[in-house]
């Protein structure tokens, strides 16, 4: 029998539900291990991401691969990620509300397939767009949230990151947080080689 996974993703590179399936290259599914117990959440795919098909793989992927390295992930061994919607909106403008409802269906089964143990939302949009959409990421970043079972920290998007390294700080607390947690739920010999 096909994994529900493979067929969500045979599913929604046909998606034609919302306009953003009009500018697209690639519609970008997600990627990494198929039983994570990390799976990080991001905003949409940019310019680097829709041309490759891939989510972050542009400068803010290169920041996110570092960030998780250091602490001990990768996304091959044990991170899945993905994007509140899986098409690139027009000049990397924040998708709508209405773009946001129509893809989170797809976002939904993805997490009820992989069957995270800790979701880490990068930013603002992926905080509103999963778990409230009035919450403020410099509020509750760094704080843990429970949502539908799931462990769920809020940070900054490595994006902003680049845009102002001085955030970059309170992001590695956020992470080391997700590092104790994931020793805490998942593994307690997690090694991280700087926390």
């Amino acid at each position: 029998m096909e994994d529900p996974l493979v067929q969500l993703r045979s599913t929604v590179l046909q998606c034609r539900q919302c306009g953003l399936c009009e500018g697209r290259q690639h519609v970008v599914f997600g990627e990494g291990a198929r039983q994570a117990a990390l799976m990080c959440i991001g905003e949409g795919p940019g310019y680097y991401e829709d041309v490759q098909g891939r989510p972050f793989v542009g400068a803010s992927g290169q920041l996110l691969d570092k960030i998780l390295s250091v602490c001990g992930f990768s996304r091959e061994k044990d991170t899945y990620i993905a994007n509140i919607v899986k098409c690139r909106p027009p000049g990397n403008r924040a998708p709508t509300p209405e773009e946001r409802s129509t893809c989170l269906p797809f976002l939904m089964r993805q997490i009820e397939f992989v069957q995270p143990s800790i979701i880490v939302l990068l930013g603002a949009t992926a905080l509103q767009g999963l778990v409230d959409p009035s919450a403020r990421i410099t509020r509750v970043r760094g704080t843990w949230l429970t949502w539908h079972g799931y462990w769920v920290m809020p940070t900054f998007h490595p994006s902003a990151l680049l845009r102002t390294p001085a955030l970059k700080r309170e992001a590695w607390e956020d992470f080391k947080k997700v590092i104790d947690k994931y020793r805490e739920v998942v593994d307690p010999h997690h090694y991280s080689p700087h926390h």
